[in-house]
């Protein structure tokens, strides 16, 4: 890896060593990366103030090995500020990246769309519909785009999702989610201006997501649950 100065953001920490730590990143060149970070206590060698979630970065990586030293790091912009269900939302979107993204794959087109889906999470706009564009750009983003053909070829009025096939005429029951054609249309036009079109459209990514994730729970979703529940 050459190294150079890229704008990043943190997605995740956690402890490591004495006075260090382990971070995710999302950069604008290198795509995920996990980096050890130094957090002495020294003014010049803090890092743990600048290393947080939604804060626009600027780093350099060192090291030639999978795991990289984050030498260098500074704040490159003020943070996104989210608040409530945004704030949930923005834990959801960082979850995502961390757990699905491959280390070491290039993808500024993913980083263009974190940083607009942190923008207009900031800015209070439709969290359905913020979050929707942005799975459906990781699930480009990792060679999964669904393919809606089968909703406008095929005269069912209600079809499955099946993961490897894709989708299919609803003829018999399964132990599945079942979506309504005509919402699967929309969704593919991005027409989704009724609250059922954006209720088909959740449950069909949550499948999908969930799916990809091995049905293991996302810790962002339990959090949204309990702040609900008090």
């Amino acid at each position: 890896m050459v190294e150079q100065e890229q704008s990043a953001f943190m997605l995740h920490s956690r402890p490591y060593r004495e006075n260090q730590q382990l971070v995710d990143l999302l950069t604008e060149y290198n795509g995920k990366v996990t980096a050890i970070a130094y957090s002495g206590k020294t003014n010049k060698s803090n890092k743990k103030g600048l290393l947080q979630p939604f804060l626009p970065l600027k780093i350099v990586l060192k090291g030639h090995n999978q795991l990289k030293n984050l030498s260098r790091v500074e704040a490159s912009g003020k943070s996104y500020q989210l608040n409530h269900h945004y704030l949930y939302s923005g834990f959801y979107v960082n979850e995502l990246l961390v757990r699905l993204l491959g280390e070491h794959v290039i993808c500024a087109e993913m980083f263009q769309c974190y940083q607009k889906t942190l923008f207009d999470l900031s800015q209070q706009k439709s969290i359905e519909t913020i979050l929707r564009q942005f799975e459906m750009m990781l699930l480009d983003e990792l060679g999964l785009s669904i393919d809606f053909s089968p909703v406008f070829e095929l005269t069912s009025s209600s079809y499955y999702y099946i993961q490897e096939q894709g989708f299919i005429p609803a003829l018999d029951k399964l132990p599945l989610p079942c979506y309504d054609g005509l919402h699967l249309q929309a969704i593919a036009q991005q027409e989704l201006s009724t609250q059922q079109v954006l209720n088909t459209y959740k449950v069909l990514m949550r499948q999908i997501i969930n799916g990809l994730l091995d049905n293991k729970p996302l810790n962002s979703r339990k959090l949204f649950i309990k702040r609900e529940l008090n």
